[in-house]
């Protein structure tokens, strides 16, 4: 089902030209593989009008029901979309890194924001006003176009994500999202804490805990105080369930594979 949702999307959306050579008019690098896609016409159209942001750790972007003001390309880190239900529980549906943008439903016409997103690994990255986005989408239908794409396929991740919630054990859900972190981040160590990985997974801090010291044991991953070390990349991906294998073709089409 996945491999047949990612061709159609494929066929339609050929691959456009990159550079990654790219800065801002400030001479702030781009790392941010949307911009990076764009061709030169439309890279050109929106240089002007982003705007170079420091993205630290804990950083909430938009909260549920909030009127959102900008859309943001990160340089790298990690986002996370959240779930938030009226009693205060959490659980996280997607994660946006350098491939994407946060905000991209500015591009289809909604301007509330339906979930939260706070930044969980620091990065930097550019912002644009939502009003600009909105005008520079209306002149640029390619610029629509490949935002639309990264909508579309962020929108099959995030139904992978809820189902794998739904259907899957801890464990291997913990070992699918650490792939799916490392994937983006490019790192074998990433930040985050047992209270962290809890509100990400929807379950308790007990769990987390137990399930990452099986991990540990299996000799997959090394805890350390406020990060994880991911030590045997392979290992982890036997671990972990069906769903990664599914994001990782994905992830090839936004440029992560």
């Amino acid at each position: 089902m996945a491999t047949k949702s990612l061709e159609r999307l494929t066929s339609s959306s050929p691959r456009p030209e990159t550079s990654d050579l790219r800065t801002d008019k400030n001479g702030n690098a781009v790392r941010n593989i949307l911009l990076l896609s764009l061709t030169g016409e439309q890279y050109q159209s929106v240089v002007d009008e982003l705007e170079f942001v420091d993205l630290p750790r804990g950083l909430s972007l938009y909260e549920p029901g909030d009127t959102i003001g900008y859309a943001y390309f990160l340089n790298g880190g990690l986002c996370s979309v959240i779930v938030v239900t009226r009693d205060g529980s959490t659980v996280e549906v997607g994660i946006v890194g350098r491939e994407g943008l946060v905000g991209a439903v500015l591009a289809v016409g909604m301007n509330r924001s339906p979930h939260r997103a706070i930044i969980q690994m620091a990065t930097n990255g550019f912002r644009v006003r939502a009003e600009v986005l909105r005008r520079l989408v209306a002149s640029q239908p390619e610029l629509l176009l490949s935002i639309h794409r990264y909508a579309q396929i962020q929108g099959l991740l995030i139904a992978q994500t809820a189902a794998c919630n739904r259907l899957h054990e801890i464990e291997l859900r913990m070992a699918r999202w650490l792939l799916i972190s490392q994937d983006r981040v490019g790192s074998e160590s990433l930040s985050m804490t047992h209270e962290f990985l809890a509100q990400m997974l929807g379950t308790g801090r007990p769990s987390v805990t137990l399930t990452a010291g099986i991990l540990q044991r299996a000799g997959l991953i090394d805890c350390g105080r406020g990060r994880v070390r991911i030590l045997d990349r392979k290992g982890l991906e036997a671990a972990a369930c069906e769903c990664y294998e599914n994001m990782r073709q994905f992830h090839g089409e936004l440029g992560l594979g």
